[in-house]
């Protein structure tokens, strides 16, 4: 580290300590030419990551987007923002944990379409209307299939053998 008074890089640290948040390491270091006495910090470096749209242009993944596309998806309906932030940061979290530095929109969007899913099946259907850009009443159709399929299987009553 260069000594910010002489600029050598001729130092020692003198005390190492977690800092407030346990996100960082704070040194105290010493010049061993001029004596100045300062303090360096060492953090993880943050790479953030990117999204790759459709067009191949990469932005910055913004849990906020994510989260807006899902308030879209559920206005008027009866689900709590609480519920949605949550998700939105399951998204994100997902994401991070799964990709390094380059996520694809598709991914994001079927990772939004689970959470809604979830939450509600009005929001999921609207969501995935949009996202997979239905053409036709007949896409829409096939969208609802499994839902109805499993609402029809979870109210049938059980037969005795």
């Amino acid at each position: 580290m260069k000594c910010p008074r002489c600029k050598q890089d001729n130092d020692r640290v003198v005390d190492s300590r977690s800092a407030s948040d346990g996100s960082a390491i704070r040194r105290r270091r010493e010049c061993l030419d001029c004596y100045l006495r300062y303090t360096t910090y060492e953090r993880v470096e943050d790479t953030p990551l990117r999204v790759v749209k459709k067009s191949g242009e990469r932005v910055r993944f913004e849990r906020e987007r994510v989260l807006a596309g899902m308030m879209r998806a559920c206005e008027k309906l009866p689900v709590v923002t609480e519920e949605l932030e949550r998700a939105a940061a399951r998204v994100e979290s997902r994401c991070h944990e799964e990709y390094d530095r380059e996520v694809h929109s598709s991914v994001i969007g079927t990772l939004v379409m689970e959470e809604l899913r979830q939450l509600n099946q009005v929001a999921y259907v609207r969501f995935a209307s949009v996202y997979r850009e239905f053409k036709d009443v007949t896409q829409f159709l096939d969208e609802l299939k499994p839902i109805l399929e499993s609402r029809r299987d979870a109210s049938a009553p059980e037969r005795a053998p």
